[in-house]
């Protein structure tokens, strides 16, 4: 069986790198935001079932998803957010499995922002690692990446599951209030130890 690493953190803590950090070492990393960004993209297999339930409005000129139509609907009517939900959490996981089950290497690195929140992933990894930082520093991160206002990052933060319920589900927990030299030493620590718990799974 692969040994497969669940990888989370809040909006902004800083997956994606720490994510970049454990493939460098060798480790295959399948990353669900990734895999809904291609379903969704031009002729992704999810915009017709999408568009189906809420029209083509939130298509756009490209064929693709248009996000920002698409976020305003979720933020502001639960029901749709549940019903998009509904197309692309089945979607994103049969996907995921997939390329889990087609990776060659000691261990797999799948990373879901949501896997607190999403029912079916703990059952899929042998570990969580979660990525953690304060949240201000989160806001900066997201604000600068995203050119989004304080509040809205907060809001969005605020969609997720909060930080110590993130934390509690943690096996490892990664420190990355920092600098990327910060995070480096830790993610070779973690890697060195996957391999071990890879070799006698």
């Amino acid at each position: 069986m692969t040994f497969i690493v669940g990888l989370t953190g809040g909006i902004g803590s800083g997956k994606s790198a720490a994510a970049t950090l454990f493939e460098q070492l060798g480790a295959a990393v399948v990353d669900t935001d990734a895999i809904a960004h291609a379903l969704t993209a031009p002729g992704g297999a999810a915009i017709e079932p999408i568009r189906a339930v809420f029209g083509d409005e939130i298509v756009d000129p490209r064929g693709a998803l248009d996000r920002a139509a698409m976020r305003r609907r979720v933020f502001a009517d639960a029901r749709a957010k549940a019903r998009l939900e509904g197309i692309l959490h089945p979607m994103i996981r049969d996907e995921a499995d997939r390329c889990c089950a087609a990776a060659r290497s000691a261990y797999v690195v799948l990373v879901v922002p949501l896997l607190v929140e999403s029912g079916g992933y703990r059952s899929r990894v042998q570990r969580v690692a979660v990525v953690d930082c304060p949240e201000d520093v989160q806001v900066a991160r997201v604000m600068a990446r995203s050119g989004l206002s304080a509040e809205e990052a907060r809001a969005i933060m605020a969609a997720q599951v909060g930080r110590q319920a993130r934390l509690a589900v943690a096996d490892d927990v990664i420190d990355n209030g920092g600098s990327l030299d910060a995070l480096r030493p830790q993610v070779e620590a973690l890697h060195r130890r996957y391999l071990e718990m890879a070799a006698v799974s």
